[in-house]
């Protein structure tokens, strides 16, 4: 991952400065199950270097942005370069305390205390992911104040006080105009550097595409990142919604290609059919075959494999 971002252009300072962040707080024995090896990368040398200066600054930060902008592969992406354990923790309209820090439980004949993914995060010095945090009630993220901010402890009553790990940093995620969710409100968003995920570049899509299959061709890459491209633009003028906005599909339907079905039949399932209005799928089915001969097999856009 490092050499990840020499490529991206990151100063080389500001990678020895995460070599020195990585050999000051070595995992627990244990915990290096929980470092993930990030199948996409996220390319986005400006993004990376405000991310990566917030964290080195002892900061946590909030991911913004529209859907298909990465923000889940690029926290999964940060724990990787920083080599720290991860904790994903989603969050839904009913969450509260107690799914956050813990609860008692019982065990063994008598009552303990079992550990919430905040808890075992704080404690273990890990990277939390807090997904979609804008979909929690806000009264029950109260409790998060005091870890998030400068006094960086949890305090549960009825057991003891702890302080975060010093390598402890919580990662945030937050989408717009999604079903379910909810302004941030102040004081909680006080407690976070946030940074606007950009909407991905056609040049960082290419690179994306190519990254992940390196025997694409070159013209079907681009091909694929024109019809991405596409789609969005339908969806920011109202055309049609968000559904088929799906970077997750467009490459899942580049990997169904290649395992083996037509590239009609794979963005259909990849993409086309996620949006459930007929007279909205009739329009996708419009866009995708303006751009993209629907018969086209693994043999025509793949390069030949070596044996």
């Amino acid at each position: 991952m490092l050499d990840f971002l020499r490529q991206e252009g990151i100063e080389e300072a500001l990678i020895e400065r995460i070599k020195e962040y990585r050999e000051s707080w070595p995992v627990a024995e244990g915990d290096e199950l929980r470092i993930p090896t990030p199948r996409f990368k996220y390319f986005g040398a400006e993004i990376w270097k405000l991310a990566i200066t917030a964290i080195l600054s002892g900061e946590n930060i909030l991911l913004v942005g529209p859907k298909a902008t990465g923000k889940n592969v690029f926290a999964e992406n940060l724990s990787a370069v920083f080599g720290r354990p991860e904790w994903d923790i989603s969050f839904y309209l009913n969450t509260d305390a107690a799914s956050l820090i813990g609860t008692d439980t019982f065990k063994n004949g008598e009552v303990s205390f079992r550990k919430g993914p905040i808890f075992a995060c704080a404690e273990a010095g890990g990277f939390g992911v807090l997904d979609e945090i804008n979909m929690a009630k806000n009264e029950s993220l109260a409790v998060l104040h005091a870890t998030l901010d400068f006094r960086r402890i949890i305090d549960v009553p009825g057991y003891s006080r702890i302080r975060l790990a010093p390598p402890t940093r919580f990662i945030a995620t937050m989408n717009y105009g999604y079903a379910g969710t909810r302004e941030l409100n102040e004081a909680l968003a006080s407690r976070f550097m946030v940074i606007n995920m950009p909407v991905i570049s056609g040049e960082n899509l290419e690179k994306l595409l190519a990254e992940q299959y390196p025997s694409l061709k070159a013209e079907y890459a681009a091909q694929l990142t024109a019809l991405f491209g596409e789609i969005r633009r339908k969806c920011e003028s109202s055309e049609i919604s968000t559904k088929a906005l799906d970077l997750r599909g467009l490459l899942a339907a580049v990997n169904l290609v290649d395992k083996g079905l037509n590239m009609r039949d794979a963005i259909s399932i990849a993409i086309i059919n996620k949006s459930f209005d007929e007279f909205e799928r009739t329009l996708v089915e419009d866009i995708v075959a303006s751009r993209i001969d629907g018969k086209l097999t693994k043999e025509e856009i793949f390069l030949a494999q070596r044996a």
